[in-house]
Formats: C-alpha cells, sequence, structure tokens
C-alpha cells in the first residue's frame, strides 16, 4: 500500500514503545507500513510527537541521499527485534533474567544525547515558575532512533507486561496495553475491531432466530 491512499498511523496501544511495534500492522485485512521510507519515518515520529517539528524538518533537509531511508531500514530492524521481546514477554512480569535480552537496545540508549536544562514556566495558573525540561542533540539522522528507544525502555521498566496484550480480532495483528479498570479490554479499538465483533455477533444471533 502507497503512502497516498495508505490511512493515518494507529495510536491505540496506551504506550508509545507498543505503538512503535504497530507502525506495521493489519488492523482490518490488508497489512500496513508506516515506516517503509524515510519520510515515512519523519511523518511517524511527527504524528507519535516523539520528535520537535523543527528537528524533523531540518534533519529532512539536511540529510544525504538514501541516508534517511536507511535510518528508517534501521528503525525496521529495531522494531521486529524488539517485537520478538515483547511477544514472548506479554501476558506476565519481566522476570530480572531478561536483562541480558536487552543488550541491543541499551547499546542504542548508550548513545543518546539527551540532557536536562532549567526553564521558565509560561502559565499563570501553575505553582511554581521553573521546571527541569528535557532535550536532546540531534546531530544526525542516526539520533531520530534515540526517542524511539526511550520509548522502548519506558515501555520495559514502567509497564507490567502482564496487561500487554493482542488484540482478539481474528485478522488483527495490533498490540496494547491494558489500562483498564479490571483489565477488562480485548480490542485494539471499538472503532476497529470491537465494532466488527458485535457485528458478527449480531448476524450469528440473527441465523440462529
Amino acid at each position: 500500500m502507497n503512502a497516498s491512499n495508505r490511512p493515518s498511523a494507529i495510536f491505540v496501544a496506551d504506550a508509545l514503545g507498543v505503538d512503535f511495534l504497530n507502525s506495521i500492522a493489519t488492523p482490518v485485512d490488508t497489512p500496513v507500513e508506516w515506516i517503509g521510507s524515510g519520510k515515512d519515518l519523519l511523518d511517524w515520529l511527527e504524528k507519535a510527537q516523539l520528535v520537535p517539528a523543527e528537528v524533523l524538518k531540518s534533519l529532512g533537509e539536511s540529510a544525504g541521499p538514501g541516508e534517511l531511508d536507511a535510518i528508517a531500514a534501521q528503525a525496521r530492524s529495531l522494531r521486529e527485534w524488539f517485537r520478538s521481546f515483547v511477544v514472548k514477554h506479554k501476558g506476565k512480569p519481566i522476570p530480572a533474567k531478561a536483562i541480558h535480552e536487552l543488550e541491543p537496545l541499551n547499546k542504542l540508549l548508550a548513545r543518546d544525547e539527551a540532557y536536562k536544562q532549567i526553564v521558565a514556566v509560561n502559565d499563570s495558573h501553575a505553582s511554581h515558575g521553573m521546571k527541569l525540561g528535557e532535550f536532546r542533540r540531534w546531530r544526525s539522522p542516526e539520533a531520530l532512533l534515540l526517542p524511539i528507544a526511550k520509548a522502548m525502555a519506558d515501555l520495559v521498566c514502567k509497564e507490567d507486561f502482564t496487561y500487554v496484550k493482542a488484540c482478539e480480532g481474528p485478522a488483527c495483528t495490533l498490540l496494547f496495553v491494558d489500562k483498564t479498570k479490571g483489565h477488562a479490554r480485548r480490542w485494539c479499538s471499538m472503532a476497529i475491531c470491537g465494532n466488527r465483533a458485535k457485528q458478527a455477533a449480531h448476524r450469528s444471533r440473527s441465523k440462529t432466530k
């Protein structure tokens, strides 16, 4: 499916690390790839709000021929490596011994040039006039992988993998973190698979009458 008729990227996982895995998915019938090229990667990062728009514009303009496409290829490889980890461990807490499996992610995180600065809070309702802001040096297009790596690390360290689930839609490949009360979520979204399941159940009941 080319970019011109591709649906908008899907963000239904309640965790950006899982949304990254969902950047290739079969939400209905046809597989959709949202990071098929360098331009796709820039678009996805913008929609995910992982990289400031001005940084994406600057790196997009300064990148050499094929450079962004190469970074997108690295992102796809990273995604599929991480998918195997998430699928292996979903549905149960991650044991400490799994740390050795995360070496590729730790190596990527070690390349980060993130730093913090005190910035003013321009909000008349705020209780404090200053806050600690997080920033990153964007020295090359490869830095685009770093906020993705941070989102993946946040998933591993901050989310309970007991509630990482796969959508129950028969053909759907989307994953999500179930943060609902009672952890009873079954679908990627009610608008997609939940509605289709309701329609299928209705048809089934109609046939038995």
